[in-house]
């Protein structure tokens, strides 16, 4: 199957994997939506797209408002009159042990790495059911299978994202021809270790430093298989560890 002519939304595209992301779903051919807080990062997503002939929308999201989500994909459709691949990627991970209490990060990862997912699945599937296709890619994470001290909070937000993809599989894909998959990538060298704040940490981001992760680019090249997997097939999960992480 070919994603070439297919309109694809990715959220936290900004930059990691979102960006890596909207580059590869570019080169095979998708017209790229890509919406994240930081806009001046989006630009520089756009010029790129742009420089290797494809297509681009950018703008500022917020998946934490549902009216951002709603207006974002409400946009993509009135440019390009579809919607078939949504990528909820925006998330992050301010990791901490629960006895200090960090109720802050606590809703931000909530609102974000949840309610952020559930928002931005709600735009795009009226139109999905609409055309009775599409495809949803939920990014998880091996804390959604694995859990570990410090990532309680954390870990609840993933098992939760993978326990809702396997619940909009069983409701969306026989009926509506919507697929859907969950990515579970282990450490990956993105800047989502720049949100922990908890100081007791700090050697856990060290050791994290030190591994040799995934890049973004290896967690695109798995959705960019998902997505161009032949109708039939629906490629429900995919994890993703580096060589030398052990759980």
């Amino acid at each position: 199957m070919t994603i070439e002519g297919k309109v694809a939304v990715i959220t936290g595209g900004s930059s990691g994997i979102g960006y890596a992301t909207a580059l590869a779903l570019s080169k095979a051919g998708a017209k790229v939506a890509a919406g994240a807080r930081r806009t001046d990062r989006l630009e520089q997503l756009k010029a790129e797209i742009e420089k290797i002939g494809g297509e681009a929308l950018v703008g500022r999201l917020d998946v934490t408002k549902k009216a951002d989500c709603d207006s974002f994909v409400n946009d993509v459709v009135k440019k390009w009159g579809a919607v078939d691949i949504l990528v909820n990627n925006a998330g992050l991970m301010p990791l901490s042990f629960f006895k200090n209490l960090k109720v802050d990060e606590w809703d931000r990862m909530v609102d974000v790495n949840l309610k952020g997912v559930l928002y931005a699945a709600a735009a795009v599937v009226p139109h999905m059911i609409a055309q009775k296709s599409g495809h949803i890619v939920n990014i998880s994470s091996i804390a959604g299978r694995v859990v570990f001290p410090a990532g309680s909070v954390y870990c609840a937000t993933k098992h939760a994202v993978t326990a809702f993809s396997e619940g909009l599989r069983q409701e969306l894909s026989q009926r509506y021809s919507i697929r859907v998959t969950a990515i579970e990538p282990g450490v990956v060298d993105t800047e989502l270790n720049n949100t922990i704040t908890d100081a007791s940490l700090q050697k856990f981001v060290e050791s994290t430093k030190q591994m040799a992760a995934l890049h973004a680019e290896d967690i695109a090249n798995a959705i960019l298989f998902a997505v161009g997997s032949p109708p039939h097939m629906n490629v429900n999960e995919i994890m993703v560890r580096p060589t030398v992480q052990e759980r």
